[in-house]
């Protein structure tokens, strides 16, 4: 993992894996009604995630609310189909491990990696909706940085074994000034301070948002992006979206027991695999 030292305070900063390594639908509608499976369960000409993959055969998705964060996942601009992810440098990911790629920027720098992706997409979707109040992510080392003192034009200072907040910049609140405190958190933040912050629940209780993460030096984060449900037998499957390392762009991934398709089954037992990490169930976790 990367270890960044400043004066005589140290923050080990956690993320993917040890660090130092460098028919199909064809609306794009937005609206969050059920939909059904007709024909391939990949939609080659949908853009967004809700539109690019249909529910299998017997499946559908509810209804969510049209303000909601799994709204917002459902409605992820995906690049075209067949496009490879890019990595921070410019440079691509055969595409072993993913069925699409988020159309999303992750800028230039070697942080956008794992638990980066998922604290990214909830934090986009709190600005997008204005709620800012509820932006903040933890420090490996515990300190809580709200992006409503960010806001204010406060600014972080690490002196010695403090960590405190100053006045250090205007006010402002326009996008480049968001990602500016993502990428401050993408540096201090990781799988170990998001596990903390996140709590522990049931696979038969899965919500699209949720998280599995292993928090620690190597561990690994991805989000569940999506859900559908079989009406009759209540059975669920879900997508899942990562980023992994070095910093990548976000995707959804492969199942990789189930090459014609990219949705996972609930009843997976104690273990789940997925293209470049295997989860427990016990590691999942919903927001607080």
């Amino acid at each position: 993992m990367r270890l960044l030292i400043l004066a005589s305070f140290a923050i080990v900063l956690q993320a993917c894996a040890q660090e130092g390594e460098k028919s199909a639908e064809t609306s794009e509608s937005t609206t969050d009604t059920t939909s059904k499976a007709f024909g391939p369960v990949i939609n080659t000409e949908g853009m967004l995630l809700q539109t690019r993959f249909n529910p299998p055969k017997g499946f559908e998705r509810e209804a969510v609310d049209s303000g909601s964060f799994a709204h917002y996942l459902r409605n992820l601009p995906l690049k075209e189909a067949g496009s490879l992810v890019k990595y921070y440098d410019g440079s691509s990911k055969s595409n072993y491990a993913y069925e699409a790629v988020v159309d999303l920027d992750i800028g230039k720098r070697n942080l956008h990696q794992c638990a980066d992706a998922v604290m990214r997409l909830k934090a986009e979707y709190l600005w997008d909706s204005k709620q800012y109040d509820k932006i903040h992510f933890n420090f490996t080392n515990g300190f809580r940085v709200d992006y409503s003192e960010w806001m204010k034009g406060k600014r972080m200072v690490v002196k010695g074994n403090k960590t405190y907040w100053v006045n250090g910049a205007a006010r402002a609140n326009n996008y480049q000034d968001f990602w500016k405190y993502m990428e401050l958190i993408f540096n201090y933040a990781g799988t170990l301070s998001l596990d903390r912050e996140m709590k522990s629940k049931p696979v038969d209780q899965m919500e699209i948002g949720d998280v599995f993460i292993l928090g620690g030096s190597p561990g690994h984060a991805i989000i569940v992006a999506d859900m559908v449900v079989n009406a009759t037998t209540g059975k669920k499957k879900f997508l899942i979206a990562q980023s992994y390392m070095p910093a990548q762009e976000t995707q959804i991934l492969k199942n990789p027991l189930n090459p014609l398709s990219p949705w996972y089954s609930t009843d997976f037992g104690d273990v789940l695999n997925t293209p470049e990490w295997t989860f427990y169930a016990n590691q999942l976790k919903g927001w607080e």
